[in-house]
């Protein structure tokens, strides 16, 4: 029997999830505009063990978010889980943050999946996947044209989600094109299949030298005096 517990902190949404032998079986999430992971991650998971009966020292791993996302967003869930990792001597497990959002959409045997993030102006951090999301090209940032992605509109429906979909349909008009709208953040409980996978199969993170997949460097806006 393996409990493991699940962060999600790239975007906006802070969720957090606990499930057992690959079976979800609670999940606190919260989107509000003023949120700030910082103040209540910590509060979510002490929520989380409590409505679940179970202790930190009980866990079997923690699942963490990896990224691309929120600078800070990632920070706070990748040190939050080396914490419990270092404090418990339980295995750190990473995964990507685009396949996550994916995860939330069952596809079509034709579709090609695109999960996508806004980034600054026209730029979007994207991820190609197949119907068996196998992936057919990797994270990366992508600026918007009207060319993006046209590759593979011979291979089957584009599936648009995730929160770079509203600016992406303005530009990308192919014919052959969804566009899941509601389909914006990523969720923890959309992590336990990626997580548990990763989890029966040993593939750890070091804990001590893990850092979140930022994808693009971090900047700030130098002050006008």
């Amino acid at each position: 029997m393996s409990y493991l517990l699940h962060l999600e902190t790239a975007t906006t949404h802070c969720s957090v999830a606990l499930s057992q032998n690959g079976n979800l079986l609670h999940c606190i999430e919260n989107n509000e505009a003023d949120f700030r992971h910082s103040d209540h991650l910590h509060l979510f998971i002490e929520k989380l063990l409590s409505d679940t009966h179970l202790k930190a020292n009980q866990l079997d791993g923690v699942v963490v978010s990896m990224g691309p996302g929120s600078y800070t967003g990632l920070r706070v869930g990748v040190s939050t889980a080396k914490g419990l990792c270092f404090a418990n001597d339980i295995p750190l497990i990473a995964v990507n943050t685009l396949e996550v959002l994916a995860e939330a959409y069952d596809p079509l045997p034709n579709d090609i999946l695109i999960p996508m993030l806004d980034a600054r102006r026209m730029e979007v951090f994207a991820l190609v996947m197949n119907s068996k999301r196998e992936v057919i090209e990797l994270t990366h940032a992508e600026i918007l044209t009207s060319s993006s992605f046209q590759k593979f509109q011979d291979q089957g429906r584009l599936v648009f989600l995730g929160t770079g979909t509203e600016k992406s349909k303005q530009i990308l008009t192919g014919t052959n094109s969804l566009f899941l709208e509601k389909l914006q953040l990523p969720s923890s409980k959309n992590m336990v299949s990626l997580g548990t996978k990763k989890f029966e199969t040993q593939q750890f993170e070091d804990v001590a030298y893990f850092e979140p997949f930022y994808l693009k460097d971090f900047y700030t806006t130098a002050t006008k005096k």
